[in-house]
């Protein structure tokens, strides 16, 4: 069945009767992303203006009666609208659909651009699209080719097909029939006609440049794609992808580009032109003030080495306490632990977390007694919901929330609490009645 959106395109209302009405729920992500469970009918009308999704073709949006219709799917002939509502349609009752234009403009420039860059890129250089895809803010086709696409050829074809649109080349549809290859013996079919399919096959043809098969929407004339523009292309295993965008997508991605250009112009105090240098020469700041950041760090390790190991024996601790909150810099560990004197037991951590309790990642290590070792580890890991593993006195890992890091000096206090205190304490406390 051909439906009514595919006859006109450009149809913004139509009037027509229900078939069906059927209670349904839909998961629908909303603006901020969150999926929501909604729940309404799903409606089979005589017929639509709302195009149901296919083709590489998302489908439209749009009202029934003043209720929206959040999506639209081909089941064989009919298309089924889920329609947002508490209640249900009676079947044979007249109602009115309200497409949502701008959504479908959209679509219209994406798919007929993408038919155009597809018949430019088989003309100029036998690369056949293989599939293509309709994205939210960019597109792109898929080039059955291994060969990366240089800017220059991207620009060629961009260039051939913005002169095609300034000519306003027609865009015209056809219906015809498969079994008649004289009919069909020039239009391109690269997914071929649905199981499902029933009745004449559609022909989308641009005057002087090509024919293919597809269930879309389209304009009817190049000049409504206002402009192409190539974004890119990539080397996706043995294809090409080139990524694009066309008429209002243009001029939002424009608007975009040049928000960002103010931004960086104010950031880095240069206009455009100086962008790249003054964002060089950031990046080596940037480096020259990590390298000295980093010798800083191993030299304050260095000093906290040396004070522990010029204390007397008597007066060196049972065990040590370090933490660094400026930066994962596993080398600042390393360098206290190859100086640090043996006998002391050590629990040492570093973090990008600006205080104890925050839930930034960070490093852990123990050393000393390999029994406390083995005993402490897994616990400290659990606490700062680590992972890690240790052997021979030492125990290390990942952490990724030092919000109970005062929980583990806590236990390692306890681990090294004199057995005298203990049992003193214990020693004063009543006896239990018998």
């Amino acid at each position: 069945m051909v439906f009514k959106c595919q006859e006109d395109s450009f149809l913004k209302q139509f009037k027509t009767k229900i078939v069906s009405s059927e209670f349904a729920t839909l998961d629908w992500t909303n603006s901020d992303g969150q999926v929501q469970t909604l729940k309404g009918f799903n409606v089979i009308c005589e017929d639509t203006i709302l195009f149901p999704e296919g083709g590489g073709q998302p489908c439209d949006y749009g009202t029934l009666d003043g209720f929206s219709v959040r999506n639209v799917q081909r089941k064989g002939t009919t298309a089924v609208h889920f329609v947002e509502s508490a209640q249900s349609f009676d079947a044979g009752m007249e109602v009115l659909l309200i497409l949502d234009f701008q959504r479908r403009l959209d679509h219209m420039q994406q798919h007929s651009g993408q038919h155009l860059i597809t018949a430019l890129f088989d003309r100029e250089f036998k690369y056949d699209t293989t599939s293509w895809s309709l994205g939210s803010s960019t597109s792109y086709i898929q080039l059955n080719t291994p060969h990366l696409i240089s800017r220059e050829s991207l620009d060629l074809i961009e260039r051939q097909a913005n002169d095609l649109i300034r000519e306003g080349r027609e865009v015209s549809v056809l219906l015809v029939d498969p079994e008649v290859a004289q009919e069909f013996q020039d239009a391109r079919a690269p997914r071929g006609l649905p199981k499902d399919h029933e009745g004449l096959a559609r022909v989308v043809r641009i005057e002087g440049i090509e024919s293919n098969m597809c269930c879309g929407t389209h304009v009817t004339n190049l000049s409504q794609l206002q402009c192409v523009k190539l974004l890119y292309a990539e080397k996706v295993k043995t294809n090409i992808n080139v990524h694009f965008v066309v008429g209002e997508r243009v001029l939002t991605k424009l608007g975009e580009v040049f928000h960002r250009e103010q931004q960086l112009t104010q950031a880095l105090k240069g206009g455009p032109a100086q962008h790249l240098d003054l964002l060089q020469k950031l990046q080596q700041n940037v480096k020259s003030t990590r390298k000295s950041f980093q010798q800083l760090l191993k030299d304050f390790a260095t000093a906290e080495a040396e004070r522990l190991e010029d204390l007397p024996k008597k007066e060196r601790p049972k065990y040590f306490c370090l933490h660094r909150r400026d930066g994962i810099e596993v080398d600042f560990i390393n360098t206290f632990l190859r100086l640090a004197p043996e006998e002391i037991f050590y629990f040492l951590t570093v973090s990008e977390g600006v205080s104890a309790g925050s839930s930034a990642k960070g490093h852990m290590v123990l050393r000393g007694d390999p029994e406390i070792v083995q005993q402490l580890g897994p616990q400290f890991l659990d606490l700062l919901e680590g992972k890690g593993n240790g052997k021979e006195g030492s125990f290390q890992g990942k952490i990724n929330n030092l919000a109970k890091l005062q929980d583990c000096q806590e236990l390692l206090e306890a681990q090294f609490k004199p057995k005298k205190i203990v049992e003193a304490a214990a020693a004063t406390q009543p006896a239990s009645a018998s």
